[in-house]
């Protein structure tokens, strides 16, 4: 097996007194929020759907692989939405993860590479599993 590599995880957002979250990675990656209906950008929901979609198009690739597919797959394409859930408290009713193949794999192989992925998937077994949520102050 390759040797594997550790890579921290983690995010920081600060917020002055006026203005929006900037977040930092563990690993210094920077990025903006931005919550204005017409600013372009990511606001904090779309970095979540931002974060199942790549997710599960690398958790694609690697099932691809797994399942000796790799030479006809090409790419995907990963559209996550969410729709928020009429209750409270707020948060999503549902997600749906539309995956657009390209390559040359036949509509059961690229359920099985969906459904592969999705069990690869770090982010989407969270969301499903529901991970246990620690707030602390310091």
């Amino acid at each position: 097996m390759a040797d594997l590599r550790y890579r921290p995880i983690g995010a920081t957002a600060t917020l002055a007194r006026a203005g929006y979250p900037a977040i930092r990675s563990a690993t210094g990656g920077e990025l903006d929020i931005v919550t204005g209906p017409t600013q372009p950008g990511f606001n904090p929901l779309d970095l979540l759907l931002a974060s199942l979609a790549a997710c599960m198009s690398m958790s694609a690739r690697i099932a691809a692989r797994e399942l000796g597919l790799t030479d006809r797959f090409d790419g995907i394409a990963v559209n996550v939405e969410g729709e928020k859930a009429a209750d409270e408290p707020s948060r999503f009713g549902s997600l749906t993860v539309t995956m657009r193949f390209e390559g040359n794999l036949t509509a059961d192989e690229q359920s099985a590479v969906a459904h592969k992925a999705e069990t690869i998937c770090t982010v989407s077994n969270s969301l499903a599993l529901r991970p246990t949520l620690i707030v602390t102050t310091t």
